[in-house]
């Protein structure tokens, strides 16, 4: 449990921490909106890099030099634990907001760094909330912000890492009216770290892998009718081919 209380007490410290920053930086944003988000994207991804240490994820990356520079784009993962975030969110190269659950925004001044980050909430029961945080991606996108979202909707709690859940085509929306890249990524091993043993943490072999990006109009127009199946296989073909390095 010495983990799980260091993690807490770390994660406490960064949230007390990160409000004069964000003040900062919230004067900075009124002249020069990118530097004042990039600035804010660095510092949440130093503390992302404290948090999975002291958690003992034991970290390998794939692939990161195959993500586009200067170019926004739409990032699909598979999902199975909370640290999903925090492994790949400390890796991105420029502003990313991430699609997380609506229950997210009551935690206070996580919600400030989130929405700060350009990060949206998603109510999954709500269809016409859904629709309009696709809206809002998409604009994102369109702007320079790339966006993460995890295609399964929810974590995957089976214990067959690679027994993925159905991607729901919708997550794509983004992709398509923005007419940018995918990127998919893959994660191994987060689960090992909290949920397989929850409330403590334990150290684990962590995997991380960016595929090569796809750009939506090469795209064929099958491939794009069964959008969600293709990018699960290859996510699921990723997940299966990094299961060795555990």
């Amino acid at each position: 449990m010495i983990r799980t209380i260091l993690c807490v007490l770390f994660v406490i410290l960064y949230l007390i921490l990160s409000l004069p920053i964000m003040l900062v930086l919230v004067l900075v944003r009124q002249f020069r909106p990118e530097a004042a988000e990039l600035a804010m994207l660095r510092v949440v991804q130093a503390a992302f890099r404290g948090v999975y240490l002291i958690a003992g994820a034991k970290l390998t990356v794939i692939g990161k030099e195959r993500i586009p520079k200067e170019e926004a784009v739409l990032y699909v993962g598979n999902h199975q634990s909370i640290f999903d975030i925090v492994v790949t969110y400390a890796q991105v190269p420029d502003r990313t907001g991430f699609i997380s659950k609506d229950s997210v925004k009551k935690v206070p001044v996580l919600n400030l760094n989130m929405v700060f980050l350009n990060c949206l909430f998603l109510k999954r029961d709500d269809i016409r909330q859904g629709l309009e945080t696709i809206k809002k991606a998409i604009e994102l996108v369109k702007n320079g912000v790339s966006v993460f979202i995890y295609p399964e909707g929810t974590r995957n709690r089976s214990e067959d890492e690679t027994a993925l859940q159905e991607f729901h085509s919708a997550s794509f929306k983004v992709a398509q009216r923005a007419d940018c890249s995918i990127v998919p990524v893959s994660v191994n091993g987060t689960a090992g770290l909290l949920e397989r043993h929850f409330p403590a943490l334990k150290a684990s072999k962590v995997v991380v892998e960016f595929g090569e990006p796809v750009p939506y109009s090469s795209l064929t127009k099958e491939q794009r009718k069964q959008i969600g199946p293709y990018f699960q296989t290859i996510i699921r073909d990723m997940v299966i081919k990094n299961q060795e390095l555990l």
